[in-house]
């Protein structure tokens, strides 16, 4: 987009919205309490009328990092966006003690957002605040847990080794050297984890 394209965007979005461009894209970024305002000027301000993706980000102590990417689906004329025009508009959002975050939903802007914030919440926690129908969408019954979080534990590396994680010259004949300490892939957690568990008193 060229700079009066942004300053078109920035002009419609408002004050309290910093617009970017990078790597081609164009970035709107905004507090979380000014999640649904931007959307809601991204659509009827610029033409913005369609929903293409919304998902997070585990950004640790940062908090998560919620972006959605909405695009024009016609030439809006002077003031909007051109047809298939488009731009990201993201927020951060704090963790709370059980790693779990709150944001206002979408769907009231977007109905597609439905289907998008149903798998954000199941991949990371994230509840949209008056979504109705955030319940299990991909996962199977019965699942603990929200994947796409740093802090999830990837049990499938313990129960199988991770491909290609050799010690330095040790091949598929070769044992490692027995003097060499091997290290655990990211993700997997220590021998105490595989032991049994032992509620207190019962020793």
């Amino acid at each position: 987009m060229t700079a009066e394209d942004l300053a078109v965007i920035s002009a419609a979005l408002g004050p309290d919205v910093e617009v970017t461009e990078q790597f081609g894209r164009v970035l709107a970024t905004v507090a979380a309490e000014g999640w649904v305002a931007t959307l809601t000027a991204a659509r009827d301000g610029l033409g913005a009328d369609f929903l293409d993706w919304l998902t997070g980000v585990d950004e640790l102590e940062a908090g998560y990092l919620v972006a959605a990417f909405v695009v024009s689906t016609a030439d809006r004329g002077p003031g909007k966006l051109g047809k298939a025009q488009g731009f990201i508009v993201r927020t951060r959002i704090p963790k709370d003690e059980r790693q779990a975050a709150r944001l206002d939903t979408a769907t009231g802007v977007y109905r597609g957002a439905a289907w998008h914030e149903r798998e954000t919440f199941e991949m990371f926690g994230i509840e949209f605040t008056g979504h109705d129908g955030l319940k299990p969408l991909l996962l199977p019954d019965g699942f603990e847990g929200h994947p796409l979080r740093k802090d999830f534990v990837l049990a499938s590396r313990v129960a199988k080794a991770w491909p290609g994680a050799k010690e330095p010259g040790e091949s598929e004949h070769t044992a490692a050297s027995p003097g060499r300490r091997r290290m655990l892939p990211p993700g997997v957690p220590g021998a105490e984890w595989l032991k049994p568990h032992v509620p207190e008193g019962s020793e």
